[in-house]
Formats: C-alpha cells, structure tokens, sequence
C-alpha cells in the first residue's frame, strides 16, 4: 500500500442562494454554503486558485455560515472557528487551520427540528477576545436559540419562540450600552415585524422581547447592528440596525442610551431624513427598553430608498479611521448599492452602484444574465465587496484609491446542481463540464496565472437539466438534456482567440477565421445561433417584439467586438452573455429523455441511448457526423435504460451497460463497397458480439475499456451496484470475467488512466456511491490488481461520484471527477511507495 499524495489542482462549485450562506472573515476567508458542502476561498490570496477547500459534513443543502470572533484558548492560541447550519436540522462547529486550510469538525449539535436559516454572532466593540462567545441561530421550526462557545463545546442557554409566530430568516446580535454588558437581539423573518429582545448580563443571558418595530410591508431578509461613535469624544454611543425587506427598502434604527430621545427625533426633524414612502409618513414612534435598570430608546431613523426590488441583504462597514459609517446592500434587481449619510444633511445616498447594469435593455434569465443578488460582504479591510448571483457564482470589485472607483476583479464560478457528465477535448486542453443546473462549460488553466484552472467559457445555457456530453475534436461536442434530440455546439472566433490567448490552446489559422464570430439565444427558444459581433458604439434594435417571432435574438446577450478582448478569464456577465457556441446540429431518433451518448475516437460517429422502460425504446442509436444523419437500424440488446456507452481505443467495438444488469459488446462490420457514386466510404455499422445477460448482480453504472497496448484483445471494466468492478477479456471462445474488485458501496463511476504508469500497469479510478474514489493498478498482462490506496477523506465527495475522467495526456496523472454533491474537482494522482 502506498502513501497518498495526491494534489487538488482545481476546485469548482456554485454557492447555494441564500442570505445568510456566506461569510468574509478577519484573515481574508471567505466561507460560502455549496449544497452540502462548505467552501472555502480566498479572494486576494497569492495565486487565484478559487476555492481552495471544501468541506463535507452535513447531510442536505448548507444555509447559514459565520465566523465566531476568535476566541482564546487557554494557552493563549487564537484559533478560527467556523459555524455552519443546514437543511439537516444540524449545527456544525469547525476549527480551521491557521493558513486558512482545511478544517475539522469539532462538535455537531441537532437542537433544532428543522433547517437552520441564519446565525448571528456578537457584534463586538472594540474588546479583545473573552474565553467564552455567545452566537445565537434561527431555524425553520421557528425558533432562536442562545448558545454559548467555551473554545471546546457549545451549549444551548435559552430557546425562544417568537409571538406572534414567524420563520425567523434574519437576527442580529450585538453587546449593548456603553459598558457593554448587557446584550440585544434582533430577530425578523416571514412577517414585516422587527423584534427586539434585550437581556442583563452575558454571564447567563435571559433574553426578554421589549420592543417590536414596525414598518416594513414584506419579508425581511437581512438585519444588521452596527456602531456609531459621537463626534465629541469619540466613545461608543449608539446601535444602529438595518432591516432589509422584500419590499424594496432598507430602514435604519436607533438604539440610545437614556430616557431622552436622539436628537435628531427630539428636535422635530425630518425621522426619515428625508425619505418618505410614497403617500406614507413613517412613524418616529419611540420604543423604551429596560435593562438593568438602564433606559434606552430605540427610533426609526432614516429609509432607504433606490432598489427596484427585494431587497436580500443589508451589511454595514465602519472605516477605522475617520469612523465613518457604509451600508452595502443587494438586491433581486441585480445591483450592489454601498450607502452613506451625506455630511451636510444626514440623508442617505448611494454613493457607489454595482452590478449588471446592462447597457441593452432586454437581458433575460434566459443566458442566466438576471435574477438577483443573494448576500453581499464587505472584505475585513472594507477595501473590497463581494456578491453572490443567481448563477451561484461570486463577483469581486476592489476599490482603487488614485482612480476612486470600484473596479471588477476575477470572481469563481461553479455548477449549482449535480455534474451530470464531463468530457476532456480530444487532446486534453479543456474540460467540458454539463448538468443538471442546465448549463454546460469550458473549463482550462491560465497560463499567465501559474497555470492556475477557471472557467472559460459558457457554451450551452439549457432549459432542460443536462446530462451527458462529449468531445468531437477540439472544436466541436455535443450533449445530451431531458428531451429527445441531442444538440452539437461549434467553438465561436471570440472564445477560441480567448483560449489562445490566456491557455495557449489553438492557434489563429485559417480555421478560426471561419468560424462565426459569437453566439445569441433567442428569448423564447432553446438554440442558440450564430451571430457576428457589433461595433461597441453600434445601437442595437431592441424593438422585436419576442412574443411574435421566437427566433428573435436577446438584445441583452448582444456581443460586442471588445467583449472577450481581454487578458484575464471571464467575469460572470461574460461568461453567461458572450462566450455561448452556436449550435449547429440536432440529433434526433429518440422517444425519451438522452441518458448517455458516446464519440467515437476518430470522430466519425455518436452513440446514444435515452431512459426506457421497454425494449423498443432501449435501443443504441447511431449517427454519422458528415451528413448527421442516423444509421439504421439501431442497436439492440438492452430492455432497459443503457447507463453508460463507450467506443474502443481503436473504434473496432462498442461497448454499452445497463440498469437490466447486462452488457453488449458490437463489432464494426467492416465496410462493403462504396456508395453515394463513390463518393465517400459507407458509413460504418455494428453487429452484436456478444452480451451478458447477467453481468452483475445489480444495474450496471459504469464501463470503461482497458487501454490498448498494441495487441487488439478485447478487454474492458464494468462497475455495478452490487458493490464490484468486474474486468472482462475475451478469451479463445467469449468474453469472461478474470478479476472482481469489490468496494464497499456501490461502485457508480470508473474509467482507465490512457496510459501504462512507470511500472508498466494499467490505473483504474473507481468512485462510489458514497463519494469514495480509490486508484487500482492492474498487471498489464493478467489484469489482476497489483496494488490499490483509497484517496484521502478530505479529498472525496459528499455524495456520489457520477462520472470519473483521465486526462488525455502522456504522463498527466490528472483525475476530472464529477459529483452529485455539484462540485467538479481535477486531482494530480500521486502515490509514493512506502
């Protein structure tokens, strides 16, 4: 056995979408919910590698993510703990390196009886860390519940149930008074009530509701407290809280110490600081709260109007040096806004205004280009902001003092549902991602990056879920959704002079001169269509009324010349408007959904089958890429759906297994004359070799054929459901099994390294139901297992392994893996003998 080196050389995943599923910590982390797993990124590291761990844990969709305050532990190490609640009922306590590395479960509470929503920790003044942290978690059963942390272990300190009854989606905790002993709690959610609960001392919080705020018109999603200094003395003096709600504004209010009111609302002024709803007075009504024996008063102080729709979230940063207050705030109307009160006047503005502010009217969720920003975070330093989009993806600006504006950095990117299907380009410079999140796309590393992996392009945005594809060329592939027909996608001039320029990959020859420039997808259709790119001070007609012509092109995705003329890779808006290929091919045949498809390696031909429950549909179709036409009559020996389909090293046979437990081996016939007037060769066909009824015990998942070491035998793997890798040679007669490998789950995914390692043996990658991937090195004669290690816990899935891809290159050693838990993962396999 071997010792396990292996190497992440790329991670991607999207974020789920929710407000409270992120956080930017003190050291520059950012940890963000990505279905069950945690992600973890860092956006001004020194190389930008995207996300750089992921850790697995939970059991269903991850929806509340905090950093506690750093607590220190008696020897008087501060460490980093991280907090995570989820769609399991469960709370998950994680320690995480020093450098920001992979971190453990330290602790796993299930106080709560459904999802976790949100989690606020206390909002600190100033101090220095106690040895005990008070946090505080709102879940789905409509509960909060108080918890303290001791650096070792939580435990629950009170329940609250909130009256009148609601969800809590949003709270707020922070210390409260000049003394900070007493504590506050701010709670909102599926009503337009804010409530107020306050208790004496941190020792032992007994939480009391003393106010409830009223005003809002909707749900709200996001509370949060910050500090205002006094101009004279600088000391503290008091809370401010921002509600953000779904219906479009933001209100502040003020928490005062003293019976007296602030002196704005005293002096008769202006309580919303000149902002009024349309029609409405908002109420100055004073609320008292009693703690201690302290009075305070809490005040509607300011509303903030200028979204266009819900509002998700609401944060506040306080520069460290003049103290001044700014509000970052996101919105379903697809803008980033940081607010601050004017000097003069106390109103406030938005002085900065970020997003996709398209300048073509008409972007459609369509190309994946609307719908919102979940949650926005202020880095530590308050000199960058972050998003998270509809597309689960994360958009970056860093503020640029000398130019005094926000400028977009290079964000990460990801699938948000399962990775149905991957595929590597013939020679093995990208890799093709598709899924059920109805997107496929290109992902290379950047050269100028110390070859660091993003993604480059956006081929296919689908209405459908995605789930298969495959390479035919470097140029072409095509993939395969839940409806009949398969659909084959050409590279675009613009993302083929990306490629070359940031990967090295292609070259500018006569073939990129006769590609189409760019992609467009009409509004209201599936296809997408070659266009050529516009001038950038070209005006584009916007006046097609879609509902009258299906084949109108989206005005939004219009590309212009300079769009993709760029030096680093893709910002989100890009990739989902300007780096779509055109399609130039439908395939179809098919009665059901596409459940596999396969290439030929010469590229000739395209094997399919779709899901069936009967013997006429679980036919293997195969289609000609000349003149796209099918080869009839279909394959048969399936009576069930096939599950996976794959050509020989050298395209003699056709390999397909099913979930009715057996396996077909076709030979290609060998051509019989020409035809077509001499033309050109007939095009190829298969007949049956042979079949195993009884393959494996269980539905069959997987199969993959053992490279070819120049002698022409048939050999190949097949994976199952009951638990076993079975590998199979054909012998003087038929086909038999020479060696079972068995694994403890079920084994869903398999495939060959191209080539023999350095000593001499084939490698077989194989994962399993459980997320478990395992490398077996096979004699190259016997095939039977010379030696196996299991990768390390940290390095599997969350949940099953669904496809497993070598690269196609000499000596690479690199792994693409695909998972039902969304990630897409490339691994540098190393073993080091012992």
């Amino acid at each position: 056995m071997g010792q396990d080196n292996t190497e992440v050389k790329y991670l991607s995943i999207g974020a789920n979408r929710n407000t409270a599923v992120a956080d930017w910590g003190q050291d520059g982390l950012v940890a963000f919910g990505a279905d069950s797993n945690i992600a973890l990124w860092q956006p001004h590291g020194s190389q930008l590698r995207g996300v750089t761990h992921l850790l697995s844990g939970h059991k269903d969709i991850v929806k509340a993510i905090k950093f506690l305050s750093r607590v220190e532990s008696e020897s008087h190490e501060k460490k980093t703990y991280l907090l995570s609640g989820a769609d399991d009922h469960c709370l998950k306590i994680w320690s995480l390196a020093p450098d920001g590395g992979i971190g453990e479960c330290i602790q796993t509470l299930q106080e709560h009886t459904a999802a976790i929503n949100c989690i606020a920790t206390i909002h600190e003044q100033g101090r220095q860390g106690s040895t005990t942290t008070i946090f505080a978690t709102g879940a789905a059963d409509a509960s909060i519940k108080i918890w303290a942390f001791d650096g070792k272990e939580a435990r629950v300190l009170q329940t609250i149930l909130p009256k009148p009854k609601f969800f809590p989606l949003a709270i707020a905790l922070s210390r409260l008074g000049e003394d900070g002993d007493a504590l506050v709690l701010a709670t909102a959610g599926t009503r337009d009530i804010v409530q107020v609960f306050v208790a004496e001392s941190t020792a032992n919080p007994e939480f009391q509701l003393q106010a409830t705020l009223t005003g809002h018109e909707g749900w709200i999603r996001s509370l949060d407290f910050t500090w205002e200094k006094t101009k004279h003395d600088g000391a503290d003096s008091d809370l401010l809280l921002a509600s953000a709600s779904q219906d479009k504004y933001i209100r502040l209010w003020r928490l005062h110490q003293g019976k007296e009111l602030p002196a704005a609302v005293a002096n008769g002024a202006d309580p919303s600081l000149g902002a009024y709803l349309p029609g409405k007075s908002p109420s100055n009504k004073a609320h008292r709260l009693k703690v201690g024996g302290r009075d305070f008063t809490v005040t509607f102080e300011a509303l903030l109007l200028g979204h266009d729709d819900w509002i998700y979230s609401a944060k506040w940063f306080t520069t460290p040096d003049t103290r001044q207050l700014k509000l970052l705030s996101t919105s379903a109307d697809n803008t980033l806004a940081i607010w601050e009160a004017d000097p003069s006047s106390g109103i406030w503005v938005t002085n900065v205004r970020l997003g996709e502010i398209s300048r073509e009217k008409g972007a459609t969720t369509a190309t994946g280009s609307t719908g919102g920003f979940w949650t926005g975070l202020w880095s530590p330093d308050g000199t960058s902001v972050t998003c998270l989009g509809r597309t689960g993806s994360w958009r970056v600006w860093d503020y640029n003092k000398e130019e005094d504006q926000w400028t977009p950095q290079i964000g990460i990117s990801g699938h948000t549902r399962a990775v149905a299907g991957i595929a590597w380009a013939k020679n093995g410079d990208y890799l093709l991602s598709t899924s059920s999140d109805q997107t496929t796309r290109l992902h290379a590393s950047w050269k100028h990056n110390n070859y660091t992996w993003h993604e480059m392009a956006r081929p296919q945005i689908h209405g459908y879920d995605l789930n298969c594809i495959d390479s035919l060329g470097d140029l072409q592939f095509v993939s395969g959704a839940d409806e009949k027909l398969m659909r084959v996608f050409d590279e675009p001039k613009a993302v083929a002079k990306l490629l070359d320029r940031l990967c090295g990959i292609g070259d500018s020859s006569t073939a990129v001169n006769t590609m189409p420039d760019a992609a467009n997808m009409p509004v209201l259709g599936l296809s997408n269509k070659a266009i050529e790119a516009v001038d950038d001070d070209a005006e584009v007609n916007t006046s097609t009324n879609p509902e009258m012509d299906r084949e109108a092109l989206d005005p939004g995705t219009t590309v212009r010349k300079s769009a993709l003329e760029i030096d680093h890779p893709p910002f989100e808006d890009s990739l989902s408007r300007h780096t779509l290929w055109p399609e130039t091919e439908k395939l179809y045949g098919h009665g059901y959904e596409i459940s596999c498809l396969a290439v030929s390696h010469a590229g000739d031909l395209i094997a399919s089958a779709c899901k069936a429950s009967s013997i006429n549909h679980a036919v293997i179709r195969l289609f000609e890429t000349q003149k796209w036409t099918e080869i009839k009559p279909p394959l048969t020996a399936h009576s069930l759906t096939a599950t996976r389909l794959r050509f020989s090293p050298d395209d003699q046979y056709l390999l397909s297994v099913g979930r009715d437990r057996q396996w077909a081996v076709f030979e290609r016939e060998q051509s019989k004359g020409d035809h077509d007037n001499n033309t050109r060769e007939p095009p190829p066909s298969y007949t049956l070799l042979q079949a195993n009824p009884k393959g494996h015990a269980r539905m069959i998942l997987d199969a993959a054929w053992v490279p070819s070491t120049g002698s022409p035998v048939v050999s190949f793997a097949t994976a199952g459901r009951d638990k076993t890798v079975k590998v199979w040679r054909r012998g003087e007669t038929d086909i038999t099994c020479i060696t079972t490998i068995t694994a403890t789950h079920p084994v869903t995914s398999i495939d060959f390294a191209p080539h023999l390692n350095k000593d001499g043996h084939f490698v077989l990658a194989v994962g399993t139901e459980a997320g478990k991937i395992s490398i077996h090195s096979l004699d190259s004669t016997s095939l039977t297992v010379a030696s196996s290690f299991e990768l390390r816990p940290e390095l599997c899935l969350a949940k099953p392994v669904l496809q497993l891809a070598w690269r196609p290159w000499t000596d690479s050693n690199e792994l693409a893996i695909a998972g039902d838990d969304s990630s897409l993962r490339i691994y540098r396999i190393v073993k080091e003998e012992q």
